[in-house]
């Protein structure tokens, strides 16, 4: 995934070979300096926290190799299910390599100075992947849909991890297993809107969130945007 031309991906690419024996930490990021011929200023210029910025430049990497990849497969014959399936699947796979560099990456951002950079990445993935799939919602849907699929990821990468089935295909399963349980809360909240009884005690929360935007036109320092 990586370029050879461009200096925090060699960098990064550097890392990978430290980072399943040292963690993302400072000799991790010392020692992939030296190997991608940086001096130590110099990688600091372009990841001044270090192994920290590293480790979620190597996870932004990821995500942006998963977008390509998305939009070079055609998925118009899939259901919508199966393709938010195949893009975490996609995701997945293109670390296969470097899992222990994601075991390490989520033992890092467990910890609590650095936990809101791990569930700020993880949303970037979740983001990632519904603007990938053409979502186009604008409203509280925006924030459901993101944190659902945030659950629904991390709870898959923590079973991945762990997994030892052949090619994966317990994690697949899993995966399935997730979505499915995703997909019957949308039909059971489908089926309340459309009951003559409780369908009308929807219509104020629904409207209440209709109010909610998705951040766009807010300053990128919100979180979003209230329409009068």
């Amino acid at each position: 995934m990586s370029d050879s031309t461009d200096p925090k991906a060699a960098l990064i690419a550097a890392a990978l070979m430290h980072v399943p024996f040292d963690g993302w930490s400072e000799a991790s990021f010392r020692a992939a300096a030296g190997d991608a011929g940086l001096t130590l200023p110099e990688a600091r210029a372009l990841f001044p926290r270090g192994a920290v910025d590293l480790a979620l430049a190597f996870h932004a990497q990821g995500d942006a190799v998963m977008v390509t990849r998305l939009a070079e497969t055609d998925l118009g014959a899939l259901r919508y299910s199966d393709r938010v399936a195949y893009a975490i699947r996609t995701r997945l796979e293109l670390v296969e390599h470097d899992k222990e560099a994601v075991r390490r990456g989520l033992t890092l951002f467990a910890l609590p100075i650095h936990a809101a950079d791990g569930a700020k990445a993880l949303w970037q993935t979740a983001d990632a992947i519904w603007t990938a799939l053409g979502d186009t919602s604008d409203d509280l849907n925006w924030y459901t849909k993101r944190a659902t699929l945030s659950g629904v990821y991390s709870a898959t990468v923590l079973y991945w991890l762990g997994d030892q089935s052949m090619d994966h295909a317990a994690s697949w399963s899993f995966l399935e297993r997730r979505i499915d349980d995703v997909m019957q809360i949308e039909r059971a909240k489908k089926a309340v809107r459309e009951s003559k009884i409780l369908g009308p005690l929807m219509a104020g929360p629904e409207w209440l969130a209709s109010k909610i935007k998705a951040p766009g036109a807010a300053p990128a320092d919100l979180p979003g945007r209230w329409r009068r």
